[in-house]
């Protein structure tokens, strides 16, 4: 394995179509594409500074790396990548990769991030941006922390644990969605989504959970929830109180409380949900 200890490359495709490199403390300045192609890198505290700089590369071992904020869509296409201990100034990461694992990763802009990629392990990660992890499937998350709207839009076969996300509009046309203990606070969360599964979640949306199909729900609380499970069918067991239900399609709800309950005869059929508060008179 060749190997390049704190150098620094420029001009377009510096080291394109590179087979077994090891950098350390290396940068690649101004030039796009540096590394396009490549295959077989390890790379210890590089820094990116241009465009471009992992575009269509297999097998890769990215460690204490910085992205700076003109290092813009700097991972595409590829597939076998690892990245730790880094940290990311620039937006539109990660698109159409497959075998990504993210661990102990802060993004400062991660608008337009994670979008379209396969088979995704992050942990510990921070993020700012909208529209993170648009069209990915087969993402496992664990501690990530996100503040931006409409995260996982279109997204498939996820599972978060331990996670918390302040976004708007999280979850649309999603399908196969399971949070463990996450606190999830955004308007509209998870419409036109199917087979959502919340666990030991904290949830705060205004007209939340609704045009869901098949979701469920296990001793979650729902802070400063209005107008929630509106066309869902649902099955849920909620700790504590909801301030407003509306229109359930069909299910069941069980809650301490239901500060106001909203069925509209002449939109849903009110006797395919059963609704129960708990210590409410029989």
């Amino acid at each position: 394995m060749q190997k390049y200890t704190a150098q620094r490359f420029t001009g377009e495709r510096a080291l394109f179509g590179s087979d077994g490199l090891a950098l350390h403390n290396c940068t690649f300045a101004d030039g796009e594409s540096p590394l396009k192609e490549s295959r077989e890198l390890s790379l210890d505290g590089c820094l990116f500074q241009w465009k471009y700089p992992l575009w269509y590369c297999r097998n890769v071992d990215v460690k204490n790396g910085v992205w700076f904020k003109d290092a813009r869509a700097g991972v595409w296409y590829t597939d076998d990548i690892s990245v730790s201990d880094s940290m990311i100034d620039a937006p539109k990461n990660f698109r159409r990769c497959r075998g990504l694992t993210l661990e102990n990763v802060s993004f400062s802009d991660a608008a337009e991030t994670l979008w379209s990629c396969r088979d995704v392990t992050v942990r510990n990660v921070t993020a700012r941006g909208d529209y993170f992890a648009m069209n990915t499937a087969g993402l496992t998350a664990e501690n990530l922390t996100l503040f931006g709207n409409y995260a996982f839009d279109g997204g498939r076969d996820i599972t978060l644990r331990n996670c918390r996300l302040m976004t708007k509009d999280a979850f649309w046309n999603c399908e196969n969605v399971t949070a463990e203990n996450c606190f999830i606070s955004g308007e509209y969360l998870a419409w036109n989504a199917k087979n959502v599964t919340l666990v030991g979640c904290t949830v705060e949306s205004l007209q939340g959970l609704c045009y869901v199909e098949n979701l469920v729900m296990r001793n979650c609380r729902l802070l400063n929830t209005t107008l929630a499970f509106e066309y869902s069918t649902v099955d849920a067991e909620i700790d504590g109180s909801v301030d407003s239900v509306m229109n359930p399609t069909s299910g069941r709800i069980t809650a301490d409380r239901i500060g106001e309950l909203i069925l509209q005869k002449d939109r849903i059929d009110p006797s395919k949900t059963l609704i129960t508060v708990r210590g409410a008179a029989q």
